[in-house]
C-alpha cells in the first residue's frame, strides 16, 4: 500500500466517524484528482471510493410523473406554479422530500378543498431522510387548492396548498 492510498484510507475513515458522530446520511469532498463520497443507510454503511468527476457515471433518469386519477386535483404547470408561490395564501415545502396528505395509509386526509382550517393545523407530512415531518397551516382560512398528490415528491419552496 502507498502512502497516497494509506492517507487516502485515512481521511474516508475520518469522514465516515464525521458522518455518524453528526447523524448525516451522505458527505462528499471532492480535492485535485480524487474525489470521497460516504454514504449512510439504515439497511447497511457504504464506503464509496470515485474516479475522478470526468469518470463517474451519469445520476439515474427521474421517473415520469404519475398520471393524475380521477377526481384528484391536477398539479398547477409551472407558470402557474412560480404566481402562486408569490401569493400570500399559498403554503409551500420547507424541505426536499415525499408529501403525503394522510397521517398514515388508508386514514382520512388531513384536509381537502373547502376544509376550514386553523392556523397550526397539520395539512400534510413530508417524509425527509426517513423523518415524518408535519407541515402545519401558516393561517388560518378555507383550503382553495391541493396542488400535491399522495406520495408525491416535492422540492423546497414547491407550493402545496392555497388557503383563502
Amino acid at each position: 500500500m502507498t502512502k497516497s492510498s494509506q492517507v487516502d484510507q485515512d481521511l474516508i475513515r475520518a469522514i465516515a466517524e464525521l458522518l455518524n458522530k453528526e447523524n448525516l446520511a451522505e458527505i462528499e469532498i471532492e480535492q485535485e484528482d480524487f474525489r470521497v463520497r460516504v454514504t449512510r443507510s439504515y439497511a447497511n454503511e457504504g464506503v464509496t471510493y470515485a474516479a475522478p468527476p470526468q469518470y463517474l457515471a451519469p445520476a439515474p433518469a427521474a421517473a415520469p410523473a404519475p398520471s393524475t386519477p380521477a377526481g384528484s386535483v391536477p398539479a398547477a404547470a409551472p407558470a402557474a406554479a412560480e404566481d402562486l408561490a408569490s401569493n400570500p395564501g399559498t403554503l409551500t415545502s420547507p424541505m426536499v422530500g415525499t408529501a403525503y396528505r394522510s397521517p398514515e395509509p388508508g386514514k382520512p386526509t388531513f384536509a381537502e378543498v373547502g376544509t376550514k382550517v386553523t392556523e397550526g393545523q397539520t395539512l400534510l407530512i413530508i417524509e425527509a431522510m426517513k423523518t415524518m415531518n408535519q407541515i402545519p397551516a401558516h393561517r388560518s382560512g378555507t383550503v382553495t387548492r391541493i396542488l400535491v398528490q399522495d406520495a408525491q415528491p416535492v422540492e423546497y419552496g414547491e407550493p402545496l396548498v392555497v388557503i383563502e
